[in-house]
Protein backbone atom coordinates (compact mmCIF):
# COMPACT_ATOMS: atom_id res chain seq x y z
CA UNK A 1 0.00 0.00 0.00
CA UNK A 2 1.29 3.47 -0.82
CA UNK A 3 1.53 5.27 2.53
CA UNK A 4 1.64 4.88 6.30
CA UNK A 5 -0.26 8.14 6.80
CA UNK A 6 -3.95 7.52 7.60
CA UNK A 7 -6.38 8.85 5.01
CA UNK A 8 -10.13 9.15 5.44
CA UNK A 9 -12.28 11.70 3.60
CA UNK A 10 -16.01 11.84 2.96
CA UNK A 11 -18.04 13.60 0.27
CA UNK A 12 -21.82 13.79 -0.23
CA UNK A 13 -22.77 12.35 -3.63
CA UNK A 14 -26.56 12.05 -3.81
CA UNK A 15 -28.47 14.22 -1.32
CA UNK A 16 -32.18 13.91 -0.54
CA UNK A 17 -34.10 16.62 -2.37
CA UNK A 18 -31.39 17.12 -5.01
CA UNK A 19 -32.83 17.43 -8.54
CA UNK A 20 -36.32 17.20 -7.06
CA UNK A 21 -35.84 13.60 -5.92
CA UNK A 22 -37.22 12.60 -2.52
CA UNK A 23 -34.43 10.18 -1.65
CA UNK A 24 -31.57 8.18 -3.12
CA UNK A 25 -30.95 4.54 -2.23
CA UNK A 26 -29.27 1.29 -3.33
CA UNK A 27 -25.72 2.33 -4.31
CA UNK A 28 -23.61 0.73 -7.01
CA UNK A 29 -19.99 1.82 -7.48
CA UNK A 30 -17.23 0.87 -9.92
CA UNK A 31 -13.87 2.23 -10.99
CA UNK A 32 -13.48 1.92 -14.76
CA UNK A 33 -10.32 0.87 -16.57
CA UNK A 34 -9.48 4.54 -17.11
CA UNK A 35 -9.83 5.35 -13.39
CA UNK A 36 -13.25 7.02 -13.57
CA UNK A 37 -15.59 6.42 -10.66
CA UNK A 38 -19.21 5.73 -11.62
CA UNK A 39 -21.92 5.80 -8.96
CA UNK A 40 -25.41 4.57 -9.80
CA UNK A 41 -28.47 4.32 -7.57
CA UNK A 42 -32.24 4.38 -7.20
CA UNK A 43 -33.70 7.88 -7.53
CA UNK A 44 -36.96 7.50 -5.60
CA UNK A 45 -38.65 10.54 -7.03
CA UNK A 46 -41.88 11.21 -5.16
CA UNK A 47 -41.68 9.21 -1.93
CA UNK A 48 -39.49 6.73 -0.06
CA UNK A 49 -40.03 3.02 -0.46
CA UNK A 50 -39.40 0.07 -2.73
CA UNK A 51 -41.35 -0.68 -5.91
CA UNK A 52 -44.12 -0.21 -6.76
CA UNK A 53 -42.89 3.37 -6.78
CA UNK A 54 -41.63 5.98 -9.22
CA UNK A 55 -37.94 4.95 -9.25
CA UNK A 56 -35.49 6.19 -11.87
CA UNK A 57 -31.91 5.05 -12.46
CA UNK A 58 -29.46 7.85 -11.58
CA UNK A 59 -25.73 8.18 -12.28
CA UNK A 60 -22.83 10.46 -11.32
CA UNK A 61 -19.18 10.46 -12.42
CA UNK A 62 -15.97 11.44 -10.70
CA UNK A 63 -12.60 11.93 -12.42
CA UNK A 64 -10.67 12.75 -9.24
CA UNK A 65 -11.14 9.67 -7.04
CA UNK A 66 -14.38 10.92 -5.55
CA UNK A 67 -13.31 14.41 -4.51
CA UNK A 68 -15.88 16.00 -6.83
CA UNK A 69 -18.86 14.55 -8.69
CA UNK A 70 -20.78 15.46 -11.83
CA UNK A 71 -24.38 16.59 -11.97
CA UNK A 72 -27.03 13.88 -11.79
CA UNK A 73 -27.80 12.05 -15.02
CA UNK A 74 -31.02 10.05 -15.21
CA UNK A 75 -30.31 6.95 -17.26
CA UNK A 76 -33.79 5.40 -17.13
CA UNK A 77 -37.13 7.06 -16.47
CA UNK A 78 -40.12 4.96 -17.50
CA UNK A 79 -42.75 7.26 -15.95
CA UNK A 80 -45.61 6.58 -13.58
CA UNK A 81 -44.86 4.02 -10.89
CA UNK A 82 -42.47 2.09 -13.12
CA UNK A 83 -39.19 1.29 -11.38
CA UNK A 84 -35.64 0.79 -12.64
CA UNK A 85 -33.82 -0.11 -9.45
CA UNK A 86 -31.42 -2.28 -7.47
CA UNK A 87 -28.46 -1.71 -9.83
CA UNK A 88 -25.54 -4.12 -10.01
CA UNK A 89 -22.69 -2.51 -11.96
CA UNK A 90 -19.62 -4.24 -13.36
CA UNK A 91 -16.67 -3.49 -15.61
CA UNK A 92 -15.53 -5.97 -18.25
CA UNK A 93 -11.79 -5.63 -17.55
CA UNK A 94 -10.87 -7.05 -20.96
CA UNK A 95 -13.01 -4.75 -23.14
CA UNK A 96 -13.70 -1.80 -20.80
CA UNK A 97 -17.46 -2.14 -21.27
CA UNK A 98 -19.52 -1.14 -18.23
CA UNK A 99 -22.73 -3.00 -17.45
CA UNK A 100 -25.61 -2.07 -15.17
CA UNK A 101 -27.93 -5.01 -14.51
CA UNK A 102 -31.10 -4.00 -12.68
CA UNK A 103 -34.71 -4.82 -11.82
CA UNK A 104 -37.26 -3.47 -14.30
CA UNK A 105 -40.52 -3.41 -12.36
CA UNK A 106 -44.11 -2.94 -13.51
CA UNK A 107 -46.31 -1.86 -10.59
CA UNK A 108 -49.17 -4.19 -11.57
CA UNK A 109 -50.03 -6.83 -14.12
CA UNK A 110 -52.58 -4.39 -15.54
CA UNK A 111 -49.79 -1.91 -16.23
CA UNK A 112 -47.77 -4.61 -17.97
CA UNK A 113 -50.76 -5.51 -20.13
CA UNK A 114 -51.28 -1.87 -20.98
CA UNK A 115 -47.65 -1.12 -21.85
CA UNK A 116 -46.45 -4.39 -23.35
CA UNK A 117 -49.08 -7.14 -23.63
CA UNK A 118 -46.73 -9.48 -25.51
CA UNK A 119 -44.39 -9.63 -22.51
CA UNK A 120 -47.26 -10.59 -20.20
CA UNK A 121 -47.32 -14.17 -21.44
CA UNK A 122 -45.65 -16.29 -18.79
CA UNK A 123 -45.05 -13.32 -16.47
CA UNK A 124 -46.08 -13.73 -12.83
CA UNK A 125 -47.10 -11.18 -10.25
CA UNK A 126 -44.79 -10.71 -7.31
CA UNK A 127 -45.39 -9.38 -3.81
CA UNK A 128 -47.53 -6.19 -3.92
CA UNK A 129 -48.69 -7.19 -7.40
CA UNK A 130 -45.36 -6.25 -8.99
CA UNK A 131 -44.08 -7.89 -12.16
CA UNK A 132 -40.28 -7.95 -12.34
CA UNK A 133 -37.96 -8.39 -15.31
CA UNK A 134 -34.16 -8.41 -15.33
CA UNK A 135 -32.73 -5.73 -17.61
CA UNK A 136 -29.28 -4.42 -18.48
CA UNK A 137 -27.74 -1.38 -20.10
CA UNK A 138 -24.15 -1.11 -21.30
CA UNK A 139 -21.65 1.62 -22.04
CA UNK A 140 -18.65 1.31 -24.35
CA UNK A 141 -17.31 4.83 -23.76
CA UNK A 142 -16.47 4.88 -20.04
CA UNK A 143 -20.05 5.57 -18.96
CA UNK A 144 -20.66 8.67 -21.06
CA UNK A 145 -23.44 7.13 -23.17
CA UNK A 146 -25.56 4.04 -22.62
CA UNK A 147 -27.41 1.49 -24.70
CA UNK A 148 -31.14 0.94 -24.78
CA UNK A 149 -32.31 -1.58 -22.16
CA UNK A 150 -31.60 -5.24 -22.89
CA UNK A 151 -34.00 -7.85 -21.48
CA UNK A 152 -31.99 -10.63 -19.84
CA UNK A 153 -35.05 -12.37 -18.40
CA UNK A 154 -35.51 -14.98 -21.17
CA UNK A 155 -31.85 -16.03 -20.83
CA UNK A 156 -31.79 -16.61 -17.07
CA UNK A 157 -35.23 -16.86 -15.43
CA UNK A 158 -36.54 -20.35 -14.72
CA UNK A 159 -40.27 -21.10 -15.16
CA UNK A 160 -40.85 -21.88 -11.47
CA UNK A 161 -39.40 -18.56 -10.27
CA UNK A 162 -41.46 -15.50 -9.58
CA UNK A 163 -38.54 -13.34 -10.65
CA UNK A 164 -34.83 -13.17 -11.40
CA UNK A 165 -33.43 -10.28 -9.37
CA UNK A 166 -30.29 -8.13 -9.58
CA UNK A 167 -27.43 -7.79 -7.04
CA UNK A 168 -27.51 -5.05 -6.00
CA UNK A 169 -23.97 -3.64 -5.72
CA UNK A 170 -21.17 -4.62 -8.07
CA UNK A 171 -20.04 -7.52 -10.20
CA UNK A 172 -16.57 -8.62 -11.24
CA UNK A 173 -14.48 -9.95 -14.11
CA UNK A 174 -12.75 -13.17 -13.14
CA UNK A 175 -9.16 -13.87 -14.21
CA UNK A 176 -10.60 -16.21 -16.85
CA UNK A 177 -12.51 -13.29 -18.37
CA UNK A 178 -15.89 -14.57 -17.14
CA UNK A 179 -18.25 -11.77 -16.13
CA UNK A 180 -19.98 -12.32 -12.79
CA UNK A 181 -23.08 -10.42 -11.70
CA UNK A 182 -24.53 -11.47 -8.32
CA UNK A 183 -28.29 -11.79 -8.05
CA UNK A 184 -30.97 -14.00 -6.60
CA UNK A 185 -34.09 -15.95 -7.46
CA UNK A 186 -37.47 -15.30 -5.89
CA UNK A 187 -39.74 -18.30 -5.51
CA UNK A 188 -42.61 -16.74 -3.56
CA UNK A 189 -43.68 -13.64 -1.68
CA UNK A 190 -41.89 -15.11 1.36
CA UNK A 191 -38.39 -13.59 1.18
CA UNK A 192 -37.06 -16.47 3.29
CA UNK A 193 -37.38 -18.67 0.19
CA UNK A 194 -35.06 -16.49 -1.92
CA UNK A 195 -31.86 -18.07 -3.17
CA UNK A 196 -28.67 -16.16 -4.03
CA UNK A 197 -26.79 -17.02 -7.21
CA UNK A 198 -24.66 -15.38 -9.92
CA UNK A 199 -25.35 -14.57 -13.54
CA UNK A 200 -22.30 -15.22 -15.70
CA UNK A 201 -21.17 -14.53 -19.26
CA UNK A 202 -18.23 -15.95 -21.19
CA UNK A 203 -18.79 -13.85 -24.32
CA UNK A 204 -18.51 -10.32 -22.92
CA UNK A 205 -22.22 -10.03 -22.18
CA UNK A 206 -23.66 -11.20 -25.49
CA UNK A 207 -25.35 -14.05 -23.61
CA UNK A 208 -25.87 -14.71 -19.90
CA UNK A 209 -26.43 -17.87 -17.87
CA UNK A 210 -27.39 -18.44 -14.25
CA UNK A 211 -25.75 -20.73 -11.71
CA UNK A 212 -27.25 -22.82 -8.96
CA UNK A 213 -28.01 -21.40 -5.52
CA UNK A 214 -25.92 -22.55 -2.56
CA UNK A 215 -28.83 -21.99 -0.18
CA UNK A 216 -32.37 -20.76 0.05
CA UNK A 217 -32.98 -18.12 2.70
CA UNK A 218 -30.26 -16.02 1.07
CA UNK A 219 -30.31 -13.04 -1.29
CA UNK A 220 -28.46 -9.77 -2.10
CA UNK A 221 -25.02 -11.36 -2.48
CA UNK A 222 -21.60 -10.13 -3.55
CA UNK A 223 -18.74 -12.17 -5.04
CA UNK A 224 -14.93 -12.16 -4.88
CA UNK A 225 -12.41 -14.31 -6.77
CA UNK A 226 -10.08 -15.93 -4.25
CA UNK A 227 -6.33 -16.30 -4.71
CA UNK A 228 -6.74 -19.96 -5.71
CA UNK A 229 -9.23 -19.09 -8.46
CA UNK A 230 -12.38 -20.12 -6.62
CA UNK A 231 -15.32 -17.74 -6.35
CA UNK A 232 -16.66 -16.82 -2.92
CA UNK A 233 -20.27 -15.68 -2.55
CA UNK A 234 -21.13 -13.60 0.52
CA UNK A 235 -24.90 -13.54 1.10
CA UNK A 236 -27.55 -11.69 3.08
CA UNK A 237 -29.78 -13.90 5.22
CA UNK A 238 -33.24 -12.31 5.27
CA UNK A 239 -34.72 -14.16 8.22
CA UNK A 240 -33.18 -14.21 11.68
CA UNK A 241 -29.65 -15.60 11.22
CA UNK A 242 -27.93 -12.38 12.38
CA UNK A 243 -24.84 -13.08 10.25
CA UNK A 244 -23.79 -13.51 6.64
CA UNK A 245 -23.58 -16.84 4.85
CA UNK A 246 -20.75 -17.79 2.51
CA UNK A 247 -20.15 -20.46 -0.12
CA UNK A 248 -17.40 -21.15 -2.65
CA UNK A 249 -17.42 -22.31 -6.25
CA UNK A 250 -14.66 -24.07 -8.20
CA UNK A 251 -16.44 -23.64 -11.55
CA UNK A 252 -17.05 -19.90 -11.73
CA UNK A 253 -20.43 -19.81 -9.99
CA UNK A 254 -22.16 -22.68 -11.77
CA UNK A 255 -22.24 -24.88 -8.64
CA UNK A 256 -21.43 -24.17 -5.00
CA UNK A 257 -20.17 -25.72 -1.81
CA UNK A 258 -22.56 -26.06 1.08
CA UNK A 259 -23.30 -22.60 2.46
CA UNK A 260 -22.17 -21.84 6.00
CA UNK A 261 -22.44 -19.00 8.48
CA UNK A 262 -19.65 -16.48 9.03
CA UNK A 263 -20.35 -15.48 12.66
CA UNK A 264 -17.85 -12.59 12.52
CA UNK A 265 -19.87 -10.84 9.81
CA UNK A 266 -22.91 -9.92 11.85
CA UNK A 267 -25.80 -8.21 10.08
CA UNK A 268 -29.30 -6.83 10.70
CA UNK A 269 -30.68 -8.55 7.54
CA UNK A 270 -29.18 -5.99 5.16
CA UNK A 271 -27.23 -5.82 1.92
CA UNK A 272 -23.42 -5.57 2.23
CA UNK A 273 -20.29 -5.02 0.11
CA UNK A 274 -17.48 -7.53 -0.42
CA UNK A 275 -14.55 -6.81 -2.75
CA UNK A 276 -11.03 -7.84 -3.74
CA UNK A 277 -8.86 -4.86 -2.74
CA UNK A 278 -5.37 -6.10 -3.63
CA UNK A 279 -3.89 -9.27 -5.07
CA UNK A 280 -0.41 -10.77 -5.08
CA UNK A 281 -1.21 -12.28 -8.47
CA UNK A 282 -1.70 -8.73 -9.80
CA UNK A 283 1.63 -7.57 -8.36
CA UNK A 284 0.47 -6.17 -5.01
CA UNK A 285 2.42 -6.81 -1.83
CA UNK A 286 -0.26 -9.10 -0.34
CA UNK A 287 -3.82 -10.31 -0.77
CA UNK A 288 -6.52 -8.16 0.81
CA UNK A 289 -10.30 -8.36 0.71
CA UNK A 290 -12.73 -5.90 2.26
CA UNK A 291 -16.22 -6.29 3.69
CA UNK A 292 -18.57 -3.48 4.73
CA UNK A 293 -22.04 -3.39 6.26
CA UNK A 294 -23.99 -2.04 9.24
CA UNK A 295 -22.33 -4.20 11.90
CA UNK A 296 -25.29 -4.80 14.20
CA UNK A 297 -27.89 -7.52 14.57
CA UNK A 298 -30.71 -5.33 15.86
CA UNK A 299 -30.67 -2.19 13.70
CA UNK A 300 -29.05 -0.62 10.65
CA UNK A 301 -26.36 1.51 12.26
CA UNK A 302 -22.57 1.37 12.69
CA UNK A 303 -21.33 1.17 9.11
CA UNK A 304 -18.11 -0.82 9.48
CA UNK A 305 -15.31 -1.82 7.11
CA UNK A 306 -13.45 -5.08 7.78
CA UNK A 307 -10.14 -6.22 6.28
CA UNK A 308 -8.97 -9.80 5.73
CA UNK A 309 -5.49 -10.90 4.71
CA UNK A 310 -6.48 -14.56 4.16
CA UNK A 311 -9.33 -14.33 1.63
CA UNK A 312 -12.08 -14.04 4.21
CA UNK A 313 -11.05 -16.91 6.45
CA UNK A 314 -10.58 -14.41 9.28
CA UNK A 315 -11.28 -10.69 9.64
CA UNK A 316 -8.43 -9.24 11.66
CA UNK A 317 -9.19 -5.52 11.20
CA UNK A 318 -12.43 -3.58 11.63
CA UNK A 319 -13.09 0.16 11.69
CA UNK A 320 -16.39 1.99 12.04
CA UNK A 321 -17.17 4.60 9.39
CA UNK A 322 -20.37 6.10 10.81
CA UNK A 323 -22.57 5.45 13.82
CA UNK A 324 -25.89 6.90 12.75
CA UNK A 325 -28.43 5.10 10.57
CA UNK A 326 -26.59 3.42 7.68
CA UNK A 327 -27.77 0.72 5.34
CA UNK A 328 -26.80 -0.47 1.83
CA UNK A 329 -23.27 0.11 0.54
CA UNK A 330 -20.84 -0.63 -2.27
CA UNK A 331 -17.03 -0.49 -2.35
CA UNK A 332 -14.46 -0.24 -5.13
CA UNK A 333 -10.67 -0.56 -5.26
CA UNK A 334 -9.10 2.68 -6.53
CA UNK A 335 -6.00 2.98 -8.73
CA UNK A 336 -3.92 4.78 -6.10
CA UNK A 337 -4.25 1.90 -3.63
CA UNK A 338 -7.06 3.42 -1.59
CA UNK A 339 -10.63 2.14 -1.43
CA UNK A 340 -13.94 3.89 -1.95
CA UNK A 341 -17.18 3.23 -0.09
CA UNK A 342 -20.54 4.57 -1.27
CA UNK A 343 -23.12 4.09 1.46
CA UNK A 344 -26.60 5.05 2.56
CA UNK A 345 -26.61 7.45 5.47
CA UNK A 346 -29.54 9.14 7.14
CA UNK A 347 -28.44 12.40 8.72
CA UNK A 348 -30.12 13.69 11.90
CA UNK A 349 -30.72 17.22 10.58
CA UNK A 350 -34.46 18.01 10.64
CA UNK A 351 -34.61 19.40 7.08
CA UNK A 352 -33.72 15.97 5.69
CA UNK A 353 -36.86 14.47 7.31
CA UNK A 354 -35.35 11.04 7.74
CA UNK A 355 -34.75 10.49 4.04
CA UNK A 356 -31.67 8.74 2.82
CA UNK A 357 -28.56 10.13 1.15
CA UNK A 358 -25.54 8.51 -0.45
CA UNK A 359 -22.11 9.47 0.89
CA UNK A 360 -18.71 8.52 -0.54
CA UNK A 361 -15.83 7.71 1.82
CA UNK A 362 -12.26 7.18 0.64
CA UNK A 363 -9.74 5.53 2.94
CA UNK A 364 -6.47 3.64 3.04
CA UNK A 365 -5.08 0.72 5.00
CA UNK A 366 -3.28 2.98 7.45
CA UNK A 367 -6.64 4.50 8.45
CA UNK A 368 -8.16 1.05 8.96
CA UNK A 369 -5.22 0.04 11.15
CA UNK A 370 -5.12 3.26 13.17
CA UNK A 371 -8.47 2.91 14.95
CA UNK A 372 -10.44 0.44 16.98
Amino acid sequence: MPTDTPLFVQTPVFSAGEAGVCEYRIPALVCTNSGTLLAACDARVDKPGDAPNNIDMALKRSDDLGETWSEIEILIDDGGDMAAGDPCMLVDRETGTIWIIYDHVYPTMDELLRRDPQRAEGAREEWHGRVIFLHAIRSDDDGRTWSEPIDLTPMVKQPDWLAAMAGPGMGITMSSGRLICPGYRRHSSDFAQDGAHVYFSDDHGETWQVGETPSTQTNEAQAVELADGRLMLNMRTPRGYDCRMIATSADGGETWSEACDDPTLIEPACQASFIRWTSEAAGDDRDRVLFANPARTDERTDMTVRLSYDDGETWSVARRVAGEYCSYCCMAALPDGTAGLLYEHRFPEPDVQGRENLVFARFNEAWLLSGE
